[in-house]
């Protein structure tokens, strides 16, 4: 049985051969040829402030939605590994990255286990993942907070700004 996931993804760092916007667009990519994986909608690309440290350059963040077969644990293991194919280094909570690619929402699952909380602790107090994430589920309700546009009708934008479209 297929699950709906959202996948937060995000980048302040050029990688090898990317910027920030393409480590979004290739994770974009890689996200549409995971195995048990359909890629069913991206939105647009969002630059914001960063939350942490603010001596790093501003995010690129966006929202993805697909459809899997694959269990919790199994899909982290998959983005973890797209994170290494581009650079990603774990130095500092809330520090600069190349990509970060987070589970948002699992279903309507709550999970809570040493590697993976969903739905995201920090999901409806963040723009950066809100406002993405209404953009492709407007009419997403969120299990004992309420509908997704409300939610996001609270939140500050916090220096959020579209920067454009992702294919």
């Amino acid at each position: 049985m297929s699950i709906d996931v959202f996948i937060g993804l995000g980048s302040n760092l050029a990688g090898e051969l990317a910027s920030p916007q393409q480590q979004i667009s290739h994770a974009v990519a890689a996200l549409r040829r995971l195995e048990h994986c359909s890629l069913d909608a991206v939105s647009s690309l969002y630059r914001s402030p960063p939350m942490g440290p603010q001596d790093q350059p501003d995010y690129y963040n966006a929202v993805v939605k697909i459809r899997t077969t694959l269990a919790a644990e199994t899909l982290l293991d998959a983005l973890q590994a797209i994170e290494q194919d581009h650079g990603r280094e774990r130095k500092q909570r809330w520090g600069a990255r190349t990509l970060d690619l987070d589970i948002l929402l699992f279903g309507d699952q709550r999970i809570d286990s040493a590697r993976l909380q969903v739905p995201h602790p920090g999901l409806c107090e963040r723009a950066f993942v809100l406002l993405p994430l209404l953009e492709i589920a407007p009419q997403l309700h969120l299990a004992g907070r309420g509908k997704l546009a409300d939610i996001a009708s609270h939140c500050p934008p916090q220096g959020l700004t579209r920067a454009g479209d992702l294919a």
